[in-house]
Parts: C-alpha cells; structure tokens; sequence
C-alpha cells in the first residue's frame, strides 16, 4: 500500500543534499556501548556483529548501507534508541565493513542475501521466543527485501527497509549526475580503498588484477568488481538481478519502506506504480522531501531532530503490538 508521509523536513534543511549532509556527516549521534562478536560463515570468512548490552523483548538486527558500518551516525543513533527502549539490538557488518578486510574474494552488494539469511537464522535459534525485527538501510534495505522475496516463509515478525535502491540501474545513472557524483566520487573512494588494503593483506587473491586503481564511477565498479566476484555476467546482469521494485509483489512478510521521492541517489523510476505493484503485506510510505537516510525536522536552525529513529520505533511498537 502507497501513504503519503507526515514527515516535514527542517524548513533550513528543504533541499535532498541539505538532508544527507547534515544526517550523515554534521548531526549528533551517541556512541552506544557494543558488544562485538566474530562468526565464522559457512564458506570460511568471518562475519562481525555488534551487539548492545543485553534487553528484553524483541531483538532488532541491523543491516547498513554501501561502505557503511557501526560508526555511521544512523546506525549509531537507532542503536542507542533501541537499547534506551529495553530491546536487545544486534547489527550485521557486512563483509569487509568492520574495519579488517574479510578473507574472500567478494564481499558485499545490494542482492547478497547469503549472511543475512545465516544472521537472522542465528538469532532464531539463540532467541526462539522472541519477535524478531529487521531493518536495513540504503543497500542493506534492498539485500534485506531480497532475502524476504527468496524466503516467503521467514523467522522474521516484522521488516523495515530505509531507502532502498529498488532499481539499481536507476540509482547509478543519478550517481553520475550534477552535484549527486559529490556522493559517487565518495562511495567509490572508500570501495577502492578497502579493495586496496585486501589486496595487500592477501596477495593470493590477485584482486590487483581487476584493475580497481583506474575505477572513476559505480557502474565501472559493478563492471569491473561487484559482477566478476559475485557470479553475474556484467553490471546490466547485476543490476537486473539484484534490483527488488518487482520483488515487492512476492513478499509476505509484514514489511514497511520508508523512501523520499527527492532522494539524490535514485529518480522517481525507483517509485511502485500503484498499490497493485506490492503485496498486501508491503506498506510504502512515500516522503516528498527527505534525502538519502536522513529525515531531519525541527524549527531552530542548527537543532534539528532525528525523526526517522523516532518513526522506526514508533513502527516496530505497532508491529509487536
């Protein structure tokens, strides 16, 4: 179902990168106390979670974004909302995101859904009475709609997915355009950088001859990295297959999406047509003016408020009733 958010943006914070600058790189967030714990994966690499002191009740698992991890001020801010709540709250890095290079080739991308399948499997098994929650964010909100479309039946109660790039295609072509490739130019960086320092701590791989050093935008990436080490043909195969705005049709697990139509990094393709183009169990609540994982309100310049951690748990409050 389609519902149009009551979010309003901060009145000095009305344009998309206005949003995602100040979410992402100026507004405070706590640095809640963790946990961290190393799980070795069915194919020998290594998966990091952090976990907050232990709660009560349900347990909600976190899935990041593109080059994101436990420092990303949305992470750190839902984290500290969660355990101040009581629940107990766990966030999946993905592979090569929580500060040492995994031990595989491939790593992460917007389709994998593998290591997430095997996290909320663990927390099934260590949890059985417990509802279960998860959101993910950016990337990790599309792989997290990925693994609802593959696994109809799923220990999951209820799912949150923040800005996810439904039609990946869509999300690199605005990449590449006006003050958006400020946000490629960065993502590319850091994705480089960590190919980098794997390549150093392990030779064997020869990832050095992808050619990774002379990669300017993410569809080179896709080509040249994402697609090669994950099995697809190209980044146009990539793109097609790990894209989820059709799997929205297929999902039945109670799932809502929270998504700006200004967002820098996608267009208006990225939008579900109508409410035919979703499950019953599929809300989609549609924010006109919001950014990239941001959602900041509040009247006094330079104060604003954190609206989208206060809406998640106003959302999982309902979800576990």
């Amino acid at each position: 179902m389609l519902t149009k958010s009551k979010f309003r943006p901060a009145w000095w914070l009305r344009n998309p990168h206005a949003q995602t600058l100040w979410a992402a790189k100026v507004h405070p967030a706590p640095w809640p106390h963790t946990i961290r714990e190393r799980l070795t994966t069915p194919d020998g690499d290594f998966l990091d979670l952090n976990w907050t002191e232990a709660g009560d009740g349900p347990v909600v698992i976190l899935f990041h974004g593109l080059t994101g991890s436990g420092k990303s001020r949305y992470i750190r801010s839902i984290m500290q909302q969660v355990q101040s709540t009581g629940y107990r709250c766990v966030l999946m890095h993905f592979r090569g995101c929580s500060g040492e290079p995994n031990t595989t080739a491939g790593s992460y991308h917007s389709g994998h859904t593998a290591d997430i399948e095997y996290t909320i499997s663990l927390v099934a098994q260590r949890y059985p009475a417990q509802k279960i929650i998860a959101v993910g964010y950016s990337l990790g909100g599309n792989a997290l709609l990925k693994y609802l479309a593959k696994h109809k039946t799923n220990p999951l109660h209820f799912a949150l997915s923040i800005s996810p790039p439904l039609v990946l295609a869509e999300g690199a072509k605005r990449l590449n355009t006006g003050f958006s490739k400020l946000y490629q130019w960065n993502l590319v960086g850091q994705l480089i950088e960590a190919l980098r320092l794997k390549d150093k701590r392990y030779p064997a791989l020869k990832l050095h001859k992808l050619g990774y050093e002379n990669i300017k935008t993410l569809v080179e990436f896709d080509e040249k990295i994402t697609a090669p080490l994950h099995g697809y043909t190209s980044a146009e195969d990539y793109y097609k297959k790990a894209s989820t705005l059709t799997d929205l049709k297929i999902i039945d697990t109670p799932t809502h999406i929270i998504f700006a139509r200004n967002d820098p990094f996608f267009t208006a393709n990225c939008l579900p047509s109508s409410d035919s183009a979703m499950s019953e169990k599929v809300t989609f609540e549609i924010i006109d003016r919001g950014g990239h994982v941001s959602f900041i309100t509040g009247r006094v310049p330079l104060m604003g408020r954190d609206w989208l951690r206060v809406r998640i748990m106003e959302l999982i409050a309902r979800a576990i009733g």
